[in-house]
């Protein structure tokens, strides 16, 4: 498809003398007011300074608005993973262009996303929703992503700041990482969006760094404000905020949620009382106004860029393009890809993400597509009715009940497919009541119009369960509270679910404790299912005052449902006999929402359940089997020399099945590299672990890529920056400068030749090195990168900026910026290991 230019440029910042002067015309009540939220997703309004309403939304793989459910669907794009796996940054623009969109047509002015904290380590829970291990090509695909949506009108928060780089005791511990690596790794991502990004909001983490929470750290004022000149918000991560006067000393500008908070009347007090300077209060709503006045949200001054227009065609095909330009196709012995569709007459289409694929990881990035798109469903669109495509699951890795499939689900009054909600007064009444089209449920704060939250004690849950096959069915409920189940009007559990003790109650919404009923059915049987949810909160359940503020808030739970199924033993033995049958047999494999979600960190990087075994009994069965790997963070592939192709898929967004079925017939190329490593084992890895509440970056400047050659590295599976397609380039030559222009960038020119038989796009990266360095640094890190395209026999320049950046590092003797003079070696090539070409350039002091 052909791309269109997007608007890159923010709108100018509203006049600053009329917002100083709307901020005059505001009581100390009225400004205190505004800096805690109205509710879970908005801002309170203020007539008296003509401020409306302003609406915040998660989230990094689409715009899902003020509702947490079907009723309100999203464009779901590629996980950031997959985004930065393209190193495409015109295509991540023009999706913050599509992002800005959906959230203008759902009356969103702040997008809480992107996420730039690095894959410090793989077990990291939310490691799918970051972009890369790499601090230079996490930049620059923020900074694309960010221009994109803020040249929509709508604001973008950089989050989170900073050192959220894992999920265990996120809420309280305290991250230890030593100057340099804070400055040169984690703030280099924030830095870019701030300066060259001009992002508008910046959210502050739960963690602390250094022994400060970031909430009140001053890294807010000292970074932020000081060194960066940052103009925007800073707003707290929902019920990061604990104190009142160190926070608001800080330079923390916003509490969200509200109406609760730390603030409030108690920070009217201590303003009155000389605790804390009116001067930061009006600081704070001057940055809020201004947030405002760019959003197009302050009467007489509207925003000065809008959306670009899209139709559901034009974001079905920028999708689909998107998701093939991250896959990364890491192995394809034989050219077995692209497949020849003529030669295709059985394909068997196999594995436990066949039918139902992960397009999104779990927690905030969560939204509710109008549609996804299977592997399984792509490829039969593809291949037509002229060969015959076979599937099997092959095994069940999940060890939780499936939230219950809409195509499982009647009406009680048999008008169609879904549930009735009902909400229930104490006695009885029903308050209010609502039909759904899914069977996992979200309100936050409101249970819709004319429904008095108050009141509320319990809501049931009313369907009729038809059976699509004779067998047993596991019908249940997940949640905190009390839970009661009726089938056919008979009780079959009244329970209270609770998380073990200690537990982060986060991971109790994305994962919630289960009770089920098995029921016999026959073929096209129905039977009435009633699941009532009391409306508490268990004082067991919560860790802690944060803990029972986002339970107090949150009434999250689901109708689970797990119709018959064979055994791991007997479905391994239907998939290889149908890989057996088969020309070539594609393998869907991938992660579970129970191991890989926001809320908490990865324990195994294996596949869960018996997936390897599927994988390495089907590749025996078949030599031409294609395993793809449908998961948002690395996983281990011990059979990945036993196959002829991996493709690493990512969490892909609404147009998986589209995408697969153009890259394995080669309609489109596999466009993705490596935005981080893929490793071979789990030795040496850094932990997400912390002792006594401390969590110690041991591993300093030398994650990922960066600890290459050093004596604990162990060697990947896959490097950094590695990516086949579906042609071969030759490194011709590579140019640069004599000499670096001190303190600027500069651009090395590197040739290269397309030595294959197809069109083809190559992912050109330059690292540096500093031989005999006398400061401790990486062997090479990556500088630069450029990507390019060429036709068969044809030879095409990269233009690649090398940023001065690159070349720099903190001093933590004059607690700044500096250059080391002499020689820096530059290597150009296609990963981060395969490096053909060199040449040095000489730099001086800045």
């Amino acid at each position: 498809m052909t791309r269109q230019p997007t608007p890159t440029d923010a709108p100018p910042a509203a006049d600053e003398a009329e917002l100083a002067r709307r901020l005059g015309a505001l009581t100390l009540e009225q400004k205190v007011r505004l800096l805690t939220g109205a509710d879970f997703w908005s801002l309170h309004p203020e007539p008296a300074v003509g401020l409306r309403r302003l609406v915040v939304s998660d989230g990094p793989a689409g715009v899902r608005g003020e509702l947490w459910d079907e009723r309100s669907p999203s464009a779901n794009v590629p996980s950031p993973t997959a985004l930065a796996a393209t190193w495409d940054e015109q295509l991540v623009e023009q999706l913050g262009g599509l992002l800005a969109h959906e959230a203008r047509a759902k009356g969103v002015d702040v997008l809480l996303a992107p996420t730039v904290n690095l894959h410090r380590t793989p077990y990291g829970g939310r490691h799918f929703e970051c972009f890369s291990e790499d601090p230079l090509l996490t930049s620059r695909i923020g900074v694309a992503y960010v221009k994109g949506v803020q040249g929509g009108g709508v604001a973008a928060t950089v989050k989170h700041f900073v050192g959220n780089d894992s999920e265990t005791q996120r809420m309280t511990l305290d991250a230890r990482i030593g100057e340099r690596a804070l400055r040169e790794l984690y703030l280099t991502p924030f830095e870019a969006i701030v300066g060259e990004g001009r992002v508008w909001a910046v959210m502050a983490a739960y963690n602390g760094v250094n022994g400060h929470p970031m909430t009140e750290s001053p890294l807010l004022r000292e970074v932020l404000h000081d060194d960066w000149n940052f103009d925007g918000l800073v707003m707290s991560d929902w019920f990061a905020a604990r104190t009142i006067e160190p926070s608001a000393r800080a330079a923390l500008d916003l509490v969200m949620p509200g109406p609760i908070g730390p603030w409030g009347d108690a920070l009217v007090a201590a303003v009155r009382k000389g605790k804390v300077d009116e001067a930061l209060v009006d600081d704070k709503v001057l940055r809020l106004l201004r947030l405002a006045a760019r959003v197009g949200a302050l009467d007489g001054i509207p925003a000065d860029t809008r959306p670009p227009e899209q139709d559901a065609a034009s974001v079905a095909a920028r999708l689909r393009e998107s998701a093939a330009a991250g896959f990364v196709l890491v192995r394809n012995e034989n050219a077995v890809l692209p497949l020849d569709r003529g030669a295709l007459t059985r394909i068997a289409v196999l594995g436990p993400n066949a039918s139902v694929a992960r397009t999104l990881g779990g927690g905030s990035a969560t939204v509710f597509p109008p549609y996804t798109v299977s592997p399984l469903d792509g490829i039969r669109a593809a291949l037509g009715d002229g060969v015959e495509i076979t599937h099997g699951i092959g095994v069940t890795p999940q060890t939780r009940t499936p939230v219950a499939p809409l195509s499982h689900l009647r009406l009680p009054d048999g008008t169609g497919e879904g549930t009735e909600v009902r909400f229930l007064a104490a006695d009885g009444t029903i308050l209010g009541s609502e039909l759904r089209a899914g069977a996992a449920y979200t309100w936050m704060g409101s249970y819709g119009p004319g429904v008095p939250v108050g009141e509320v004690t319990r809501v049931e849950v009313r369907t009729v369960v038809r059976a699509t096959e004779g067998g047993r069915y596991a019908i249940g409920g997940s949640g905190i509270g009390r839970f009661r189940l009726s089938v056919a009007g008979a009780q079959a559990f009244d329970v209270r679910l609770q998380l073990p003790p200690g537990a982060d109650l986060v991971e109790g919404l994305m994962t919630p404790p289960q009770r089920l009923h098995t029921v016999e059915l026959a073929d096209g049987e129905e039977t009435e299912i009633v699941l009532t949810h009391d409306i508490d909160i268990d004082a067991d359940a919560a860790s802690g005052s944060t803990g029972e503020a986002i339970g107090d808030a949150v009434t999250m739970f689901q109708l689970n449902l797990q119709p018959p199924h064979g055994s791991d033993d007997e479905e391994i033995e239907r998939a290889v006999a149908l890989a057996r049958d088969a020309e070539v047999a594609v393998v869907v494999v991938g992660t579970t929402e129970e191991v890989e979600s926001e809320g908490f960190d990865r324990t195994s990087l294996a596949l869960p359940g018996r997936q390897d075994e599927l994988v390495r009994r089907v590749a025996e069965a078949n030599p031409r089997t294609v395993v793809v790997v449908n998961s948002g963070a690395p996983v281990l592939l011990p059979w990945a020399d036993d196959v002829a192709a991996v493709l690493l898929a990512w969490f892909p967004g609404q147009e998986f099945g589209n995408a697969l079925a153009d890259v394995l017939l080669g309609t489109a190329e596999p466009g993705g590299r490596l935005p981080t490593v893929w490793p071979a084992s789990e030795h040496g890895l850094p932990t997400t672990e912390p002792t006594d509440g401390v969590l110690t970056y041991d591993e300093g400047l030398f994650i990922g890529h960066r600890g290459a050659g050093r004596p604990e590295w162990q060697p990947p599976r896959y490097d950094f920056g590695h990516g086949l397609g579906y042609t071969t380039w030759e490194y011709v030559s590579l140019d640069v400068p004599g000499e670096a222009p001190p303190g600027a960038d500069f651009t090395a020119q590197v040739r290269i030749r397309n030595t294959g038989t197809r069109h083809g796009k190559e992912v050109v990266q330059i690292y540096a090195g500093r031989p005999g360095s006398e400061v401790e640094r990486p062997v090479r890190w990556l500088a630069g990168f450029a990507v390019v395209e060429a036709a068969p026999g044809e030879e095409t320049v990269a233009t690649v900026t090398v940023d001065a950046r690159a070349l720099r590092h903190w001093d933590t003797r004059t607690g700044g910026w500096t250059v080391e003079p002499g020689t820096f070696r530059l290597e150009a090539g296609p990963s981060s290991t395969t490096l053909p070409l060199t040449a040095d350039i000489a730099v001086g002091r800045s």
